[in-house]
């Protein structure tokens, strides 16, 4: 596909198919635009994947007096739940109160009316303020010493963040985008101080030769994430830097003693940061950390101090956790792609999105902070400003109503039903398979209908089967292991991060996608290496 797009006049190529790129390619899709989407690596194999994977409207930005923000936060809320339901679920929240925590009782109950206020509408149920016994019965595991009572109110999760990535790059495609991954950008093309297209530089898989190819447009988004620097570095040395990125790190541990049911968001002693404490993919998911980084973006790593911290203020909070190294199962980490400050701390750096003009090259827009909450609306804001440069009459946006690929149905909860009555599936697997694809995994199991040897269990723990894989490559984009373990069949998220089956399902590769031995060594190879990042620090 890369070499022949070279005569193809685009109306728009967007760098980076992270959430905010495959947002924007899918919303300009939509609206007839003829939409290029490049990524140097994988769909959702940045930032997107390395989030705390919560869809909320940032109870926290409240002390920021960033209204608006929550507004619009728990607006897109809602809207993500009714057009990605297989992804995006309620979320209960416990928010333990102390006596000398630095926000006390009515501090916690003015933000939780405030939140309530600015909902949207009301799909979740309001908060409610519970006593100190009603807190413990809920969660006997909290610490009890000076415990005041909590606040329990609900937002919502995005189990597999890697999936509301992909499923927007291909409604993209579906709307007559082009995409392409690990297509880096290594430059702009530029003329009369006009943005004209890119060069990039290509592989057909990640293991062949780099090819170099271009490709025109009448407008540039620049969705790079925290690479937006580099990006524009490569072109534009005299640009302004525009990300000051600070890392977000995460612990997985499998359950623990006195593990919450629910989410436990509560402050640490150390330096009041809010954290969490989240039961996700059957394990828990702790974080986050919050600190300046101007390091290697390709290769960002959990660093011992922010291990000891998280562990430190878990088992404070909990405190027969008694959580230690040896019981995190692996972590995770990635830079925030935050405006660039020099004046502010960490933690009071805007989370709100920003659209910058080059102030030297027409045509070229950089897509500054953002978050997996708010990036439709974003996407759809982005659009509006494309179609008024290129002159095009605005189209209505319909990218809040129109339901993501796998939730395509009037019905999702009676799609499930049906789809576990009709393929005799075990009540486990049926909800595996739903969560993950949605209303695709219809067209999963389809496969094994024609070749019944693709129902084999290739991962045990998960219970996942070689159709996920053929359908990962044919289907779904996938280039590599990495892509269908990691961000395709979320097989890479289990407790050794897929590396008991990696082996499994190169093998499936081979047999029904030909892949050679020395291939299938390359893979494996390559899939072992990428995990490395992902324990101990």
């Amino acid at each position: 596909m890369a070499s022949e797009i070279s005569n193809d006049q685009f109306d728009v190529i967007v760098i980076g198919a992270g959430i905010n790129g495959a947002g924007i390619a899918r919303d300009a899709a939509m609206r007839g635009l003829k939409v290029l989407l490049l990524d140097k690596g994988d769909i959702g194999g940045g930032t997107s994947s390395w989030s705390t994977r919560l869809i909320h409207g940032g109870l926290r930005y409240l002390e920021h007096g960033e209204l608006g923000l929550v507004r619009e936060s728990l607006r897109e809320r809602v809207c993500l739940m009714n057009i990605a339901p297989h992804l995006v679920r309620p979320l209960r929240i416990l928010v333990p109160i102390y006596k000398h925590a630095r926000r006390g009782v009515w501090t916690i109950r003015a933000g939780m009316i405030a939140y309530d206020l600015l909902s949207f509408s009301k799909p979740l149920p309001r908060h409610r303020l519970l006593s100190a016994v009603e807190t413990l019965q809920q969660a006997p595991g909290l610490n009890p010493e000076g415990l005041v009572g909590a606040a329990a109110y609900f937002d919502a999760q995005v189990e597999y963040a890697e999936r509301l990535v992909l499923e927007n790059a291909l409604s993209a495609l579906e709307h007559g985008a082009t995409v392409i991954t690990y297509a880096r950008v290594q430059k702009l093309q530029l003329e009369a101080g006009q943005v004209r297209g890119v060069e990039f530089t290509h592989q057909g898989s990640v293991r062949s030769d780099e090819e170099h190819h271009s490709a025109t447009a009448r407008l540039v988004i620049n969705a790079a994430g925290p690479w937006i620097d580099q990006v524009l570095g490569a072109s534009a040395p005299d640009s302004p830097r525009l990300i000051g990125g600070t890392k977000g790190s995460h612990l997985i541990v499998a359950p623990f003693a006195d593990a919450p049911e629910n989410v436990i968001y509560v402050e640490t002693e150390t330096d009041h940061r809010p954290f969490f404490i989240i039961p996700w993919n059957g394990n828990y998911l702790i974080g986050t950390t919050d600190i300046r980084y101007d390091g290697d973006i390709d290769h960002v790593r959990i660093e011992t101090e922010e291990i000891e911290y998280l562990l430190r203020e878990t088992n404070r909070v909990i405190p027969k956790a008694q959580l230690t190294r040896e019981q995190i199962i692996y972590t995770y980490s990635g830079v925030r792609p935050l405006p660039f400050v020099n004046d502010k701390d960490e933690q009071s750096i805007t989370r709100k999105h920003f659209i910058r003009r080059h102030p030297h090259i027409d045509n070229l827009f950089s897509i500054v902070g953002g978050k997996l909450t708010t990036y439709r609306s974003l996407a759809e804001e982005t659009v509006d400003l494309v179609l008024k440069e290129l002159g095009r009459r605005s189209r209505e946006c319909t990218s809040d109503r129109e339901p993501l690929p796998g939730a395509a149905v009037p019905d999702f909860e009676a799609f499930r039903t049906d789809f576990k009555e009709r393929f005799g599936l075990s009540e486990a697997a049926s909800d595996r398979l739903s969560r993950i694809y949605g209303t695709r995994s219809s067209a999963v199991m389809e496969l094994i209908t024609d070749d019944p040897s693709l129902g084999e269990v290739f991962d045990l723990e998960t219970g996942a089967i070689a159709a996920e894989v053929v359908f990962a490559f044919k289907q779904e984009l996938a280039q590599t292991l990495s892509d269908c373990l990691l961000r395709r069949t979320m097989v890479g998220l289990n407790s050794t991060c897929g590396l008991d089956a990696v082996e499994a399902a190169a093998r499936v590769a081979q047999k029904y996608l030909g892949w050679s031995a020395s291939h299938v060594d390359q893979e494996t190879a390559a899939y072992r290496k990428e995990i490395s990042r992902r324990f101990r620090g």
